[in-house]
């Protein structure tokens, strides 16, 4: 795998199976709880689907027809339509501690921008360290409790930046 063959791209209905299955591996792999998380979301199987409003985009990485990670932004569910959510960002080892989830999440915040957002919110799991210590390095802060009514109560890491 070459990095002249792996691009950033917007999901495609193509791209459903394959990225599932990235998201559902990473809950095993790194032992995150499946109830209260993404992992049981309606939307995980059709995030093509799910990403087709004005307001919200969903980004996938993909080298030569095989979906190796994604994440998306959306309005952050039943609050302040200023604030985004950075939602279901995960990726398959195949492509980490390659410069990739940085640059995806570069895209994913330049995107809450271009879509009008103020702030971007996330929520993660501790076990998550290496996205935490991204985030933070991006200027996201933490937060004491969760916003929004995302659903994800397994989730016990919450951050906010301005954008």
């Amino acid at each position: 795998m070459s990095k002249d063959t792996i691009v950033i791209r917007e999901i495609q209905p193509q791209d459903n199976a394959q990225l599932e299955q990235v998201i559902r591996a990473c809950f095993h792999e790194f032992k995150i709880p499946l109830e209260g998380t993404a992992y049981e979301d309606e939307e995980t199987p059709r995030m093509f689907e799910s990403y087709q409003n004005a307001n919200d985009v969903y980004f996938v990485i993909d080298n030569n027809g095989e979906v190796l990670g994604g994440a998306g932004i959306k309005p952050l569910k039943d609050f302040d339509n200023s604030i985004c959510e950075l939602q279901k960002m995960y990726f398959s080892p195949k492509v980490r501690v390659k410069g990739l989830g940085k640059k995806m999440f570069e895209t994913c915040l330049e995107a809450a921008k271009d879509l009008g957002y103020a702030k971007c919110y996330l929520e993660s799991a501790p076990q998550l360290k290496a996205a935490i210590h991204i985030y933070e390095s991006y200027g996201f802060e933490h937060l004491d409790a969760a916003l929004g009514n995302t659903g994800h109560y397994s989730c016990g890491v919450w951050m906010i930046k301005d954008l």
